[in-house]
């Protein structure tokens, strides 16, 4: 993610399926039938492998094929490919960005191929954290300074004698084996491989009470089910992120951001209009990404559930 699918379409309607898996396509030698079609009533979005990012697109791509009549395609794109598949016009919007200001000079600002579609009204931030029972037992342990101390109550086979620290997947963008050099500490990052498969991690340990440090963000449905407390790390200033090898501080409170490629943005109708407008809460997206992730509920049958309960909030998009 800033860190943090595949395309079935029948009948010109696409279905989002929820992915598990950390790989992804790639754009640059694949498109959407639907992508840059001239005059045709279609969209085309990326969609990543995290849930919250498919609540978002869920929602959206319900509401164009249901509200507004377009055929809705959806590709899974990793972060940085999906940039490049947005300037050439082969996918029309990402929903949700974590931050990329290296992409953003090259497509926005040099190229002009991607414009900004506006906040998401969702803020993102990635963390260290630590079950919430064994903060409560050890309140040193939410202080970076003092986890050497439980390294070893971390410990997996896969860390190699060093204590565990877990990650996502390898794709997500993530700071952790620099901050574990720069802080020195006796930890070792270890990749679960995808967003759920480190939740299906998270929650064994958490069955069984066992204590873990993991990588993590908010917004994220599993709060509700596995409390986390997160760990301080050395405050956050501006630019101390600069340098991906010296990183030695927090990662920033970030609000996620939608982008449009330019012609879409231009040419795109209601479609494009209803994607620059949509901006929903943290507590809209987890009440989605619930559904979806916890209560197995297809993406249409979860957006379709929001959107029936909160209409007032989606009609001023269309408008």
């Amino acid at each position: 993610m800033r860190i943090r699918t595949t395309t079935a379409v029948v009948a010109g309607v696409s279905s989002l399926a929820l992915l598990t898996g950390c790989g992804a396509a790639d754009m640059t030698k694949q498109a959407s039938p639907f992508a840059g079609a001239q005059g045709a009533k279609t969209v085309t979005l990326s969609v990543q492998s995290w849930v919250g990012a498919q609540a978002n697109v869920a929602v959206a791509q319900y509401l164009l094929e249901h509200e507004l009549g377009y055929r809705v395609d959806t590709v899974q794109v990793d972060e940085i490919p999906a940039w490049d598949a947005l300037s050439q016009g082969r996918v029309d919007a990402i929903m949700e960005d974590w931050g990329h200001p290296d992409q953003e000079e090259r497509y926005v600002k040099d190229k002009r191929t991607i414009v900004p579609g506006g906040d998401l009204g969702v803020t993102g931030h990635i963390g260290w954290y630590v079950p919430t029972y064994f903060a409560k037992k050890h309140p040193d342990v939410t202080d970076w300074k003092n986890l050497d101390k439980y390294a070893d109550r971390t410990r997996t086979a896969e860390s190699g004698g060093k204590g565990q620290l877990m990650d996502g997947s390898p794709s997500y963008v993530t700071n952790d084996k620099a901050l574990v050099k720069n802080l020195d500490l006796d930890y070792q990052v270890v990749f679960a491989g995808s967003e759920a498969a480190q939740i299906t991690q998270i929650k064994q340990f958490a069955k069984a009470e066992k204590p873990f440090l993991t990588y993590w963000y908010e917004p994220q449905w599993l709060f509700k089910k596995v409390p986390m407390t997160e760990v301080k790390l050395p405050t956050y200033k501006e630019g101390c992120d600069a340098d991906p090898e010296k990183v030695a501080c927090a990662y920033p409170h970030t609000p996620l951001q939608k982008y449009l490629n330019a012609d879409f943005a231009r040419s795109g109708g209601d479609a494009a209009a209803l994607l620059k407008k949509f901006k929903w809460t943290t507590e809209d997206q987890n009440e989605v990404s619930l559904m979806i992730a916890e209560q197995k509920l297809s993406p249409e049958a979860a957006a379709k559930k929001w959107a029936d309960s909160h209409e007032s909030t989606w009609k001023s998009w269309l408008s």
